[in-house]
């Protein structure tokens, strides 16, 4: 059953730091090609990362690849700052620059194009949020604007119909995308992150009070990789049983 389409494909070659939108990429086993590929270790907290729960401002910190998709290699990785600069993701004095803001010793660390580890990317592969449940989470937020980023989803569909909160009725469904087969999972179970907005790195608990009430604390849907292949911004989306 044609469901929608792909409105937004987003991947985050730095884990905690703000996504970049593609028009295509490849789908691996992992998730996303590259996603969360890059990460700093917390050296504060043996085999965790620094996320923005201990440094929300991590988020301002936008992280791109500046090449073509390699499966052999990933290509470099830029960061855009706060303020403009555009480096490396591990330059020295950026490496630097978040120790003395998050008050903790870490240390880069670059997965490979066939691999990122569960720890890195989080719960399940792929992270998805449908437009519909994003109108519907604004106005129960009350607020002008919701930035999807918010949510740090993998995709963002489009659907046929304006149904909020549908995709919590597609666990166990596989969707069809593009040559790309996933399976929808479960709910994504929300923490503080969501109250940080990915603009200004300000905090603002009443998005998360509201998820919590209206919600049960869920928004979103994970899904793991059945099939991999190529997925472009614009494909249709197809769900089965």
């Amino acid at each position: 059953m044609l469901i929608g389409h792909v409105k937004e494909i987003v991947r985050y070659p730095v884990k905690s730091f703000y996504g970049e939108s593609v028009e295509k990429t490849k789908v691996m086993n992992y998730g996303l090609y590259g996603d969360r590929s890059h990460a700093y270790l917390d050296e504060s907290r043996p085999g965790k990362y620094l996320t923005i729960t201990q440094f929300p401002e991590m988020v301002m910190y936008k992280a791109g690849f500046m090449g073509e998709e390699n499966e052999n290699m990933f290509p470099p990785v830029r960061i855009t700052t706060p303020d403009g600069r555009r480096i490396p993701w591990d330059n020295k004095e950026l490496l630097k620059e978040m120790e003395d803001h998050s008050s903790r010793k870490i240390t880069p660390v670059k997965y490979s194009p066939a691999h990122v580890p569960e720890g890195a990317i989080e719960e399940e592969n792929i992270l998805l949020v449908t437009d519909a449940s994003l109108q519907r989470m604004k106005e129960l937020w009350g607020q002008d604007k919701l930035d999807f980023q918010r949510f740090r989803p993998n995709l963002v569909i489009s659907l046929l119909r304006d149904e909020p909160f549908i995709e919590e009725s597609w666990f166990g469904k596989t969707m069809k995308i593009g040559s790309v087969e996933i399976q929808v999972k479960r709910h994504c179970e929300r923490c503080m992150i969501i109250t940080v907005d990915p603009e200004s790195g300000k905090r603002d608990p009443s998005l998360h009070k509201k998820v919590i009430s209206e919600r049960d604390n869920h928004f979103g849907v994970y899904s793991s990789v059945r099939k991999t292949g190529e997925i472009s911004a614009g494909d249709e989306v197809y769900l089965f049983d």
